[in-house]
């Protein structure tokens, strides 16, 4: 009879067995199971442990094995999980704000949410052709350095600008993936971080994950308040301020040179890392300040820049700029954390942004993002004038939208639903109370503008039945 045999037969009497036991009566021991059945110690603690997934026994090390309560473990009912809320404590991990954005909408549903492009709009075969070249390298699944490739480094390094080294280059597993080490790396658990408001909901995810306060930092039409930021920190006594200063998300901000160099004079004052988000760069033609980071000389900066939204959303690549101290802490952190990414996809974005391929991408994409971004405003000025657009932005992937203030948020992204259009409720961007009901609505996740236009449709008619309901 082989073991799993002896595992079925064994975990069968013994099932047997607490059922003419009374709760709370001992099994026999290990030992004793052993002698009786004439299995291995491996058979007996498979067995027991079949037994307790199914809340039959507890297993109490160094006492023995109990049968539990039959309420508990009546025919049919899933094992009682409810001891793990004491074992966990009071801390939550609350993913509610990014994985709506993850979660593709159901069959017949128009997306105005999420963070990437539709397929139509990703380079998919260029990056296939890429990967094929990748894998043809007779190293493809060889182990890469841990702080990543030597050429990739240097191409994100080229791309931060300034006098950034390749040296200060680190190759991260998507933008996600690097915020969270930053948080981690930079931030004591229980300490403030600040945010501008509203804010990337990702990353107010990573850093209460991460145990830290998030605090937020009012904002204007051109960005974040310097004025503010340096009452924040004074308040707070907060080491990091996390921004994304082009084409921000939700708002479509993106700061000037000025207020860029007053940001960077504030957090060198009170001592402070600024952690800045440059997702959004690739998404505009028109003239841009130069990276945060390209401004530091202070090792102030911790500069991320993804390709997860430019390319596609399993490229998880990502280049993360820092220095002095803060950058051995960040990769000790993602050696810790995972080792390395993945080096034939490492390989494959060096190979794609190596090639004629990368700027052709860019061309196309920027000219699609126009015609939709302003195919979108004019929906909204057509169908529903009473939502006000907070700014056209030069490019990127949304618009953030006010809405009358009488009306419900939650009731309209439910009548939205209803009506078969996805979109991105205000609040998750937010890092405190809400000021009103706001809407961020995608345009790069339809399939093309006709089904834009019919998406602005919907939504039209799901406001105007929240409305009617209020």
């Amino acid at each position: 009879m082989n073991d799993d045999s002896s595992i079925v037969r064994l975990a069968a009497i013994l099932r047997e067995e607490t059922e003419r036991l009374r709760p709370g009566d001992r099994l026999p021991s290990s030992r004793e199971l052993m002698r009786r059945h004439g299995v291995s110690p491996v058979t007996v603690s498979r067995a027991i442990g079949r037994l307790a997934a199914e809340g039959r026994v507890v297993t109490r090390p160094g006492s023995g094995t109990y049968v539990t309560p039959r309420a508990a473990r009546a025919a049919g009912d899933p094992a009682d999980l409810s001891w793990q809320t004491v074992a966990l404590g009071d801390r939550v991990v609350d993913d509610t704000g990014v994985a709506g954005l993850l979660t593709p909408p159901p069959e017949g549903t128009v997306p105005l949410t999420g963070g990437y492009l539709t397929p139509a709009l990703r380079p998919s075969r260029a990056l296939n052709a890429a990967a094929a070249r990748a894998l043809r390298r007779s190293d493809a699944w060889a182990l890469p350095p841990v702080s990543g490739l030597a050429e990739l480094r240097r191409w994100f390094a080229r791309e931060a600008g300034g006098d950034v080294a390749p040296s200060d280059a680190l190759i991260a597993g998507g933008g996600q993936s690097a915020l969270t080490h930053a948080f981690r790396a930079l931030a004591a658990p229980g300490s403030p971080v600040l945010v501008e408001t509203p804010t990337y909901p990702g990353a107010l995810t990573a850093a209460r994950a991460a145990g830290l306060r998030a605090t937020a930092v009012p904002m204007d039409r051109d960005g974040v308040r310097p004025e503010l930021l340096a009452e924040a920190f004074a308040v707070t006594g907060a080491r990091v301020f996390f921004c994304q200063p082009t084409l921000h998300s939700p708002t479509g901000a993106t700061l000037g040179l000025e207020r860029r160099e007053q940001v960077l004079a504030v957090a060198r004052a009170a001592g402070a890392f600024v952690v800045e988000d440059d997702y959004a760069r690739y998404f505009t033609t028109a003239p841009v300040p130069p990276p945060l980071v390209a401004l530091d000389t202070h090792g102030t900066v911790v500069h991320v820049n993804s390709l997860s939204k430019v390319l596609s959303p399993s490229v998880r690549v990502a280049g993360v700029v820092a220095r002095g101290p803060a950058a051995h802490r960040l990769r000790a952190s993602q050696v810790v954390d995972s080792f390395f990414v993945a080096r034939p996809l490492q390989e494959t974005v060096l190979e794609f942004v190596g090639s004629p391929s990368w700027s052709r991408h860019l061309s196309a994409l920027t000219g699609e993002l126009t015609a939709r971004r302003d195919a979108l405003v004019s929906a909204l000025a057509a169908r529903l004038p009473a939502a006000a657009v907070h700014l056209v932005p030069r490019g990127g992937l949304h618009l953030w939208v006010r809405l009358p203030q009488d009306l419900d948020e939650d009731a309209v992204v439910e009548e939205a639903r209803r009506a078969g259009v996805a979109v991105s409720p205000g609040r998750i961007y937010y890092p405190a109370e809400p000021p009103g009901p706001r809407l961020r609505l995608t345009h790069t996740a339809a399939a093309d503008l006709p089904e834009l236009a019919e998406g602005v449709r919907r939504l039209a008619l799901a406001v105007r039945r929240a409305a009617g309901s209020a």
